[in-house]
């Protein structure tokens, strides 16, 4: 199992692990999940995939087991920032505006962490590690990309994995359906004890 963090700058050097990573997504949030999200050629992208963020993906080989999205805060394309703070200005339909309990936040040192999701089919008895992984890995990235906090609008059972981690999750807004699933927007202070 490998933990890789993906950049525009480095897809050349992965072959199709980008690519297959976003058909990943398509199987995840498209096909098992059921959302209406753009889509082309089995890839599932947004227009949050920009040369700003960053792809955090566990993969054995070829096949994708998880992953997640990095994006600033301070990220700007367009009319968008970034997905939480969209959602809360009212740019998307399928985000209710009041997922914050306060002002989404713009700073260099936090980063909204989005598209979270471990690949259907990851057997039960790898599924664990895979989660711990890919947790730990973006951690780490979001470290190295100079982040102290996270943003996520993720599914609610998160935090106890990033207690496992030693990693700090506060709630920052209401519990929420999303595609059938329960969400809620969490901060997550990237304790130093994780390691």
């Amino acid at each position: 199992m490998q933990m890789t963090t993906l950049s525009f700058e480095n897809f050349h050097t992965h072959g199709p692990l980008f690519s297959n990573m976003l058909k990943a997504r398509h199987r995840t949030f498209i096909e098992e999940m059921g959302w209406e999200i753009p889509s082309e050629g089995n890839m599932e992208f947004d227009q949050y995939d920009t040369a700003q963020s960053r792809w955090v993906c566990v993969h054995d080989g070829g096949r994708v087991l998880a992953g997640v999205r990095l994006t600033p805060t301070t990220a700007s394309c367009g009319i968008y920032s970034y997905m939480v703070r969209d959602a809360q200005r009212g740019l998307l339909d399928a985000i209710p505006a009041n997922l914050l309990d306060d002002d989404a936040p713009i700073a260099p040192h936090i980063w909204d962490a989005n598209r979270l999701f471990v690949a259907e089919g990851v057997e039960t008895e790898i599924r664990r590690e895979v989660q711990m992984s890919l947790m730990g890995h973006m951690v780490r990235s979001a470290r190295e990309l100079g982040a102290t906090t996270l943003l996520g609008l993720l599914p609610i059972g998160i935090p106890r994995l990033g207690r496992r981690l030693g990693i700090d999750m506060e709630p920052g807004g209401p519990v929420m359906k999303i595609g059938g699933v329960a969400h809620r927007c969490y901060f997550v202070t990237m304790a130093s004890k994780m390691h």
